[in-house]
């Protein structure tokens, strides 16, 4: 049967909508700036053709996957769309409506949408000036909480607390609140710095660790997400699991982003270079940014009208209410733009 006229004008003008694969100014997301891996490009069209079936009714070829490769029993595992699926599952299974959620402020943008639709009550508090979270203020916020947020790095500021000031926020943490540990950043800390979550989730069974393949693995557009926690925990989580949720292309994707760790690592190991290269040239026009140990850089709150700096240079990164701006780190030419904005802006851009 031929095609109605109007279906390729559809599509075309629909793909046309779509992300660009290589965007130079889309600096708002904290994406990837590169194209999937040529292994995962390969497997993704292995498996294309087989759309038209079901993926487990529950995830179980998936968890075993990324068990395996965080060193924990699959069933401490549980899988969601990005870690933003995984919160909202755990949101469903341990609050009620009006408990109390504890996070700073700012912090990624979805925790406020997630409070809301869980109907829970928000407790903020505001990070230090160096873009530090304030722990004995959240600690002191989470007397009466059901879940505390806790990001590391950090999101928006990039920064990272030591793993003896967080083991310590843990041990003031009422035990029967759960603490989301977010490290959908973990990737881009060198790994002296980073937490053995295993270890960490046996010692505080309130923990649940949260991590995505939306960042370094550069899967935004799949929606996978996983967190793990101990087994008791992890068990109730798992009940809110939503059966036929993760697709067969996720399982393809994961596989073959394990089996191009080598790869993977070289990517990663780019972007680190060219935040830090960012931060410096920032730094030598005058413009202070935080720590960052993500794939982003920011620049704190000031005098300095960030909107204005980059709106005629089409440059598109985050801004905040409080005046604040974070920049995903790109590939060089992202960086050009970067800079080339804050170079042509007339304003007075000096803030350090």
């Amino acid at each position: 049967m031929a095609q109605p006229a109007h279906a390729t004008s559809v599509t075309a003008e629909i793909l046309a909508t779509l992300p660009q694969a290589v965007d130079p100014l889309a600096l708002s997301l904290n994406e990837s700036p590169f194209p999937p891996l040529p292994a995962v490009r390969s497997a993704l069209i292995h498996s294309i053709d087989a759309v038209n079936r079901y993926p487990e009714f529950l995830p179980g070829q998936l968890r075993r996957l990324v068990a395996d490769r965080v060193g924990v029993d699959d069933e401490q595992v549980v899988l969601g769309a990005g870690a933003s699926g995984v919160v909202m599952q755990v949101l469903h299974a341990v609050t009620q409506p009006g408990d109390r959620i504890v996070m700073s402020q700012p912090t990624f943008d979805g925790y406020p949408i997630f409070a809301e639709m869980a109907r829970l009550t928000a407790v903020t508090v505001p990070v230090n000036e160096y873009g530090h979270h304030d722990l004995a203020a959240m600690a002191d916020a989470a007397t009466d909480a059901r879940v505390v947020v806790l990001c590391r790095p950090h999101n928006p500021t990039g920064t990272l607390e030591p793993i003896s000031a967080v083991e310590w926020f843990l041990t003031q943490i009422p035990s029967d609140a759960i603490v989301l540990l977010d490290e959908a950043y973990i990737e881009f800390v060198a790994s002296r710095y980073r937490i053995d979550g295993p270890d960490l989730i046996r010692r505080f069974p309130n923990v649940v660790v949260l991590r995505t393949f939306s960042k370094a693995y550069g899967l935004a557009g799949l929606r996978i997400g996983y967190g793990f926690a101990a087994p008791e925990l992890a068990k109730k989580l798992w009940t809110m699991q939503l059966p036929f949720g993760m697709s067969n292309l996720s399982v393809a994707a994961v596989a073959a982003s394990y089996d191009a760790e080598a790869q993977l690592v070289h990517r990663i190991r780019r972007i680190s270079s060219e935040r830090n290269h960012l931060r410096l040239r920032l730094m030598a026009m005058g413009i202070y940014s935080t720590d960052s140990h993500a794939n982003f850089v920011y620049l704190p709150p000031g005098r300095v009208p960030w909107p204005d700096v980059f709106a005629e240079s089409g440059v598109r990164v985050r801004h905040y209410p409080d005046g604040g701006a974070r920049i995903t780190v790109g590939d060089l030419p992202s960086t050009l733009a970067v800079l080339s904005a804050v170079e042509k802006s007339k304003l007075d851009v000096r803030v350090v």
